[in-house]
């Protein structure tokens, strides 16, 4: 649960920081321009000595936010929008995973001497109470084992290996849907590159002749879907390598947790 509050406050931090760097461009913007209206006669007269620069603030005035919004109307949201449907489903199988991940590790060490101290001063039942009451999964391949100490130690051993599987594609759950919004994103940014330049072409071969302004701005506008399915791939692929060390970290703490459970049981002399 802290973990959940931890993600949800990290989240809510950044949106909150956006939020306020937007709206404060937002109101250096109106203050600028009220400023530009009280000293009309000295900017008329700066703007008539130096067009140029004053363009060039104009342009700078625009937010980050604008300038997505601009951009995702310049590559035709047709195309723009199947890459953003991609970005925010990938982005938020990411954050489930990220969310159930953090949630299923433990401090390991400890847990294995309570379990060891519970088997000291309370038997198996005491350990069994312990591992129910402690989430993630090598808790549950604890309690699966001590569930079955009374079968020998065969039978507990292939009990850890058979739901230690288990617990290994619940922790890669969404894992396939997660590979294939990465490999689409850029793919049908791609398509639409192409489809763009079908069109550029048509245009040209319609005026019946080559305008260096309509190819470029052609060619402009045909690119913005690789852009942006190639961004919305990178930052899938972040997350997908992140979540990927994650769940290698936690099926390595559960391999060595148990053996370590079965060294405890022999040593206890809880299953022979």
């Amino acid at each position: 649960m802290k973990n959940i509050i931890k993600s949800l406050a990290f989240v809510f931090t950044l949106v909150l920081g956006f939020s306020l760097q937007v709206q404060a461009q937002d109101d250096a913007t109106m203050n600028a321009t009220e400023d530009a209206s009280a000293n009309a006669g000295v900017v008329e007269a700066a703007t008539e000595a130096a067009p140029a620069p004053a363009a060039e603030e104009e342009e700078v005035e625009l937010s980050f936010v604008q300038t997505l919004k601009q951009k995702y109307i310049e590559g035709d949201v047709l195309w723009m929008t199947p890459v953003l449907i991609c970005l925010i489903i990938g982005m938020a199988l990411s954050i489930e995973r990220v969310v159930y991940l953090n949630l299923a590790t433990i401090n390991t060490d400890k847990f294995k001497d309570d379990i060891e101290d519970a088997l000291k001063s309370g038997g198996v039942d005491a350990a069994k109470d312990l591992a129910r009451n402690t989430r993630g999964p090598i808790a549950s391949i604890y309690f699966q084992g001590l569930d079955r100490a009374d079968e020998g130690i065969d039978i507990v051993e292939k009990s850890v290996i058979s739901y230690g599987g288990v617990q290994n594609g619940l922790l890669e759950k969404g894992m396939t849907w997660l590979q294939l919004f990465i490999a689409l994103a850029p793919m049908l940014g791609f398509l639409g590159t192409v489809i763009g330049m079908i069109q550029a072409f048509d245009k040209i071969v319609k005026d019946g002749q080559v305008s260096p302004t309509t190819v470029a701005d052609g060619i402009k506008v045909s690119l913005l879907t690789t852009v942006f399915g190639l961004i919305a791939a990178i930052f899938l692929q972040i997350f997908y390598n992140y979540i990927t060390s994650k769940i290698d970290s936690i099926v390595n703490e559960m391999e060595e947790a148990s053996i370590s459970l079965i060294d405890m049981m022999l040593k206890n002399k809880v299953s022979k």
